[in-house]
């Protein structure tokens, strides 16, 4: 028996060992002693997570693979949940306990786990897995490039990212049309922000929504006073700010008009 990839979730199911044991490897396992793998299809990667120290989880929303898995993982019965990460009180099933997230992620909802990771960042010391190539190398791209953006500025708020490497769509079954590519999440030490954390999310986000105008045209919804618009920050283009700077960008407009 194997599984059928179904394409409306986005499945394509590694098929090369060594790449999974890699994925596997990837993982640094300080501060916690559970994993949740999300989308594990048959299991390719979930059997060298099985023989790691930490305790392993599976969520799976595709019920043919949740019953591959309970046939074939029978040490793993009890801990593979059959739901959307996306839906889930995380709590409700992984407790208060810390713990990391692997996975050969699906494409289509790739950067909506990491913004789910973001919210439960509080429980999430680490993070590694598989997406689009595009997609790991947005992620962890620097200030002053084309490709940096939201998700480059709001993951690296709170975790140090590390493109790891480059896989290629001949080791999926059925192969995607592009690369993909793993990326591992270190939790910063101080994952809190200075500033409101909402106002941040809104000012990146208002930002980048117009990527090519500089700050002043595009923040002209926050209605900033006429003083604070003369600061040389607003000069720049999204692009060009340091995450860093987006917090100090975002104190300044928390304390405008004060």
């Amino acid at each position: 028996m194997s599984v059928k990839a179904k394409k409306h979730l986005g499945q394509h199911f590694l098929t090369d060992e060594l790449i999974a044991q890699k994925i596997a490897d990837s993982l640094l396992g300080n501060g916690y002693k559970n994993v949740l793998e999300i989308g594990p299809g048959m299991g390719v990667l979930t059997k060298y997570l099985l023989k790691k120290d930490f305790t392993t989880h599976v969520i799976e929303i595709d019920t043919e693979s949740v019953e591959y898995l309970q046939a074939h993982y029978l040490n793993l019965a009890d801990r593979i949940i059959s739901k959307d990460f996306l839906k889930i009180d995380i709590s409700e099933y992984m407790g208060t306990e810390p713990f990391a997230i692997i996975g050969n992620f699906p494409y289509n909802i790739s950067s909506q786990i990491v913004f789910k990771t973001l919210e439960n960042r509080h429980q999430i010391p680490e993070f590694s897995g598989m997406f689009q190539k595009e997609v790991a190398l947005r992620i962890a791209e620097k200030a002053g490039s084309k490709v940096y953006g939201i998700l480059s500025v709001l993951t690296q708020a709170f975790y140090d990212v590390e493109y790891l490497f480059t896989v290629p769509p001949t080791v999926f079954n059925p192969p995607p049309k592009v690369d993909s590519g793993v990326i591992r999440l270190v939790r910063k030490e101080n994952y809190t922000l200075p500033v409101d954390e909402k106002l941040f999310y809104k000012v990146v986000k208002t930002a980048f929504q117009q990527r090519r105008k500089t700050l002043r045209n595009s923040l002209k919804t926050l209605n900033l006073s006429d003083s604070l618009r003369e600061d040389s920050i607003f000069a720049k283009r999204p692009e060009q700010l340091s995450v860093q700077e987006f917090i100090n960008l975002t104190s300044k407009i928390e304390n405008d008009g004060i």
